[in-house]
């Protein structure tokens, strides 16, 4: 530290010059620190600007990826909701079928009398071949529905009425 008292005392003018030039010196470090704290600030500012822009733009980001999250989850559980309805409505169909089938083949009817209905009604030898494919699309063994011995009635039946006609 310098004593100022003692060197005011002294009137000594080459101290005065070296005070002099170190406060000179001392003075422009000061304002060069200064200066580079205010474009350090200056930067910080623009960077923490730059910081909340950035926040904000992922926050409209996530907000928006909710929501079509949200909206996706809503139309993967109406989706899902028409699948099991689906699945519960297949199902019912199957036991109805299955209960018809059920029926008709303890019937009293029997199997011969159930082709014979199904080619009732028929004149026309064009309208016998229609109503002839059209059976065997629906009982053909391969199809779901398919029965062996109800299309080999069929057959019998479509040849005894082609012979007919």
């Amino acid at each position: 530290m310098i004593d100022w008292n003692k060197l005011e005392k002294s009137n000594d003018v080459e101290q005065y010059k070296k005070i002099h030039r170190w406060l000179f010196q001392e003075n422009i470090r000061l304002q060069a620190q200064k200066s580079q704290l205010e474009e350090d600030l200056a930067q910080f500012e623009k960077e923490k600007t730059q910081f909340q822009e950035e926040m904000a733009d992922l926050g409209r980001r996530i907000s928006f990826e909710q929501k079509c999250l949200k909206e996706e989850n809503l139309f993967f559980d109406k989706k899902m909701d028409i699948l099991k309805n689906g699945f519960a409505q297949l199902d019912a169909e199957r036991k109805a079928l299955e209960k018809k089938k059920r029926v008709l083949e303890s019937s009293s009817l029997g199997s011969r009398d159930v082709v014979q209905r199904l080619f009732a009604g028929i004149n026309n030898p064009l309208v016998l071949r229609k109503r002839y494919k059209d059976l065997v699309k629906i009982f053909h063994p391969d199809n779901l529905c398919g029965d062996e011995e109800l299309i080999q009635m069929i057959n019998q039946e479509y040849a005894n009425r082609r012979e007919k006609m």
